[in-house]
C-alpha cells in the first residue's frame, strides 16, 4: 500500500514540475505587449513626476472646520448626567 501511494506522489510532483516548466515557457510577452507594458511603465513615472508638489498635502491642520468650538447644547444641558440610575423609570 505504502509503495503504491509513494509511486501516486512522486508522479503527481512530476505532472505538477512539468506543467510548471510548461506554463513559464509558454506565458513570454511579444514584442506588442513588451511596448505596451514599456509605455504603461514610462506613463505611470510621468504621472507620478509632474504630479508631485502639486497637489495640496492632506495634513490634519488642513482641516478648516477642525477649531470650532462646540457648540453642541445637549452635553451642557442634560441635568441628569451625573445619575447612575434613569429616574424616569
Amino acid at each position: 500500500m505504502n509503495k503504491k501511494l509513494l509511486i501516486a506522489t512522486i508522479v503527481a510532483l512530476a505532472l505538477l514540475v512539468a506543467g510548471y516548466w510548461y506554463w513559464k515557457n509558454t506565458t513570454t510577452l511579444t514584442p506588442e505587449e513588451q511596448a505596451l507594458q514599456k509605455a504603461e511603465d514610462s506613463a505611470n513615472v510621468l504621472t507620478k513626476n509632474t504630479t508631485q508638489g502639486v497637489l495640496p498635502s492632506l495634513d490634519v491642520n488642513a482641516n478648516p472646520v477642525g477649531n470650532l468650538p462646540d457648540t453642541n447644547p445637549v452635553n451642557k444641558t442634560n441635568p441628569f448626567s451625573n445619575v447612575k440610575t434613569n429616574p424616569f423609570r
